[in-house]
């Protein structure tokens, strides 16, 4: 296959057609995604269990279906996605204690269900508890083993570029009959 050679052949119009529709195709994604985080109320909507700390709730690769409605209050044996400063990656475990005060602020412990102890060694340095701010989400739904597309991309990045550039290619060669 000679990628160089199909694209010489040809002519300007099929090139600018095939970028277009590549664009559009970006920007659909995009719309939907942004669509979903305005009806879910979660800046991430979608996320991928990443480690086995939720076991046997959910395995690592599992793709979870998140909202979060501001007027939900929080749960005991609720899962949450949060997100704790100065860490990149959303935890996904459950809550383990609530507290309430009177005037309204809720405090809430998490703990993945396969691990011994709570998460308050995963938080900041001198928090002991969470607050509604650091929730991104709340588990919804699920689809099992899902998100092992996306640890296989992540793990092996010279994969992801590879998957990336044949779609790109297949993009922009595929001829419209």
């Amino acid at each position: 296959m000679d990628l160089f050679g199909d694209l010489r052949r040809m002519n300007k119009r099929q090139l600018y057609y095939q970028v277009l529709n590549f664009a559009m195709i970006v920007s659909s994604a995009l719309m939907i995604w942004k669509g979903l985080i305005v009806i879910t109320g979660s800046e991430s909507p979608i996320v991928v269990v990443l480690s086995g700390s939720m076991e046997p709730a959910f395995h690592r690769g599992d793709l979870l279906f998140l909202t979060n409605f501001e007027e939900d209050p929080i749960r005991v044996g609720e899962i949450v996605v949060f997100k704790v400063e100065g860490r990149d990656i959303p935890i996904v475990h459950r809550v383990l204690k609530v507290h309430e005060k009177e005037n309204g602020n809720v405090k809430f412990l998490t703990k993945g269900d396969n691990n011994e102890v709570d998460d308050r060694g995963l938080y900041k340095e001198g928090q002991n508890w969470l607050e509604k701010k650091d929730v991104v989400g709340r588990a919804r739904g699920f689809l099992p083993y899902v998100g092992m597309v996306t640890i296989v991309m992540n793990d092996y990045p010279k994969f992801k570029y590879a998957v990336l550039a044949i779609m790109g290619a297949f993009v922009l060669l595929k001829r419209e009959s």
